[in-house]
């Protein structure tokens, strides 16, 4: 069984709970949405068919125990949720980075699910398929990435209504070129949120590339 894997890397985690670990990403090819801030348009073709069982390889080569499955959109190949099973039986701590528009019911309980909430800003908001969020786990972390005020006030009040922050740990991200960190940490503090602000560790080490 095989899937089309865009790069497998080893690097810090730059996002979510896990910042700063030593992780393995794969990145599989392909996203059927198209988010004003993508950062991983270079993702959406290309890559190489390759088979779980040589994906496993490769991750166990770099010789950590994190992995996170990313795109893309991962969930958009069903094969994925068979990769998912493979490396949590490999014995590896699995994450998953999804868009929210894919079902998660499926995705292996092992795994901890990074759901990103599609803000207006993102233009992808009528495809969040929010029935996603009564399979939210403790364990797993939804993500909002803000383009600006209007979405951050947009998330606040997600947040509120459906009682996210009593599900799992909830993200609030600024989008790379849009949104002031400082700014949304300030807003963040000013309404005592109960969230996690992040920022791209990652880019803010590497740059916006490939591979980091």
């Amino acid at each position: 069984m095989a899937l089309k894997v865009y790069e497998i890397f080893y690097s810090l985690q730059g996002e979510s709970s896990r910042i700063g670990l030593p992780t393995v990403f794969v990145r599989l090819t392909g996203c059927p949405m198209r988010c004003t801030y993508c950062d991983t348009e270079y993702a959406f073709s290309g890559g190489s068919n390759i088979e779980i069982v040589s994906i496993l390889n490769q991750v166990q080569a770099f010789g950590t125990k994190y992995v996170t499955v990313t795109g893309g959109e991962p969930l958009a190949q069903k094969e994925c949720l068979d990769l998912l099973k493979s490396l949590c039986d490999a014995g590896f701590n699995v994450s998953l980075e999804t868009g929210g528009a894919m079902d998660i019911a499926p995705v292996d309980a092992r795994v901890s699910v990074i759901l990103d909430v599609k803000t207006p800003g993102s233009h992808e908001e009528k495809n969040m398929r929010w029935s996603n969020l009564d399979y939210i786990k403790a364990k797993d972390e939804v993500k909002f990435v803000l383009c600006g005020r209007a979405d951050y006030d947009w998330a606040k009040q997600k947040i509120s209504e459906l009682n996210l922050s009593e599900k799992c740990p909830i993200l609030l991200s600024p989008s790379f070129s849009e949104l002031s960190a400082t700014d949304l940490a300030k807003w963040v503090l000013e309404d005592q949120l109960p969230v996690r602000m992040q920022v791209q560790l990652h880019k803010i080490l590497w740059g916006e590339k490939s591979g980091v």
